[in-house]
């Protein structure tokens, strides 16, 4: 008699399988149908403004730019920005190209060409010798809420040193207030690319004043026995 019953049962057990199939085939399939939320797209910014030098005093010395390097908080491609005191954020959909550092780099390099002050200037370890070297340090670069209009604080640290002579010849710090121009994102990347401007030809220009007291190399002299003072 059990035998019987569970023969019975199992056509019924196939048809509920088979039911819950199908409708786990129909809910799939009402799913895909659902549209998905678009992703949120991320905007990409440079600095990459070109600062306006004057010329001064022409130094004959080479110089070496060595690579920016960036304090915590200044080191990533996140755009941060201040809403609290000793509070950092970040914007979710607006970032750098690159970290700020590595975006500089060239337009330092740049700047202090147009400025036309040295003999040449040359990334740290080329092969040609250096009588100075500029090591350079992004401490700070975030746009401030803490006043209306927002602001874009940049500083950066400085250090010329005489390379053959090892020693440093001076060391600044360099900051610089910019106004953004709109309380969002891309006020604060405008206003980030003006405040690069201006620190960046006060950073040449404090390599020309600091490197006035470095006498250039001497060229070498005359070998001993050479035709010099010959009849």
């Amino acid at each position: 008699m059990t035998e019987r019953k569970s023969l019975q049962a199992a056509p019924a057990q196939a048809l509920r399988r088979a039911a819950s199939m199908v409708a786990l085939s129909l809910l799939g399939s009402a799913c895909s149908l659902v549209p998905k939320a678009p992703a949120e797209q991320v905007s990409l910014h440079v600095l990459d403004v070109r600062p306006v030098v004057t010329r001064t005093a022409r130094r004959e010395h080479v110089l070496a730019v060595g690579p920016l390097r960036a304090a915590p908080g200044a080191d990533s491609a996140s755009i941060a920005y201040l809403q609290a005191a000793h509070g950092l954020d970040h914007y979710a959909t607006h970032r750098w190209a690159d970290t700020p550092a590595r975006m500089l780099d060239p337009v330092l390099m740049r700047t202090l060409e147009d400025a036309g002050d040295f003999r040449a200037v040359v990334p740290a370890g080329s092969s040609v010798q250096a009588d100075l070297r500029l090591d350079t340090e992004i401490v700070q670069l975030r746009q401030s809420f803490l006043t209306r209009p927002s602001r874009v604080e940049l500083t950066l640290r400085t250090q010329l040193v005489d390379v053959l002579g090892r020693r440093v010849l001076a060391t600044r710090y360099f900051e610089v207030v910019e106004d953004a121009p709109s309380d969002d994102a891309l006020g604060g990347v405008l206003a980030a690319n003006a405040a690069v401007g201006r620190v960046l030809a006060q950073v040449a220009a404090f390599c020309v004043e600091a490197s006035g007291e470095l006498t250039p190399r001497a060229t070498s002299a005359p070998a001993a026995g050479g035709s010099a003072g010959r009849p």
